[in-house]
């Protein structure tokens, strides 16, 4: 459970790092509110994930899962730059967050 708490949380980064931008800078109340719902629930579920996980691999998993996911939806919502190296990149962070979750036991 802690591994699926931990890829929730994940989720919910990408989602108040999408919300941020479109909140303007907090300037659209109810854009702002999902962003902070979001952050919200983001941290709740790393917290829930921290009691069996160990601090190091869970850390580095929730901000890879956000940074994958925040980068190609820029590339699809904001049309930000799709480039090999970027996508090289990204295949470093999945296999970063694929080898940590590998060779991590829960105790």
């Amino acid at each position: 459970m802690a591994w699926i708490n931990l890829f929730i949380a994940g989720l919910f980064e990408i989602s108040w790092a999408i919300g941020m931008k479109y909140s303007h800078g907090f300037t659209r109340p109810f854009v702002s509110l999902f962003t902070v719902v979001g952050m919200i629930a983001s941290f709740y579920f790393l917290a829930l994930a921290l009691k069996q996980l160990p601090l190091g691999t869970a850390y580095a998993v929730w901000t890879g899962i956000g940074t994958v996911g925040t980068v190609i939806l820029g590339i699809i919502l904001f049309k930000e730059p799709a480039s090999i190296m970027r996508f090289i990149c990204i295949t470093m962070i999945l296999g970063g967050i694929t080898g940590l979750r590998l060779i991590t036991s829960i105790h």
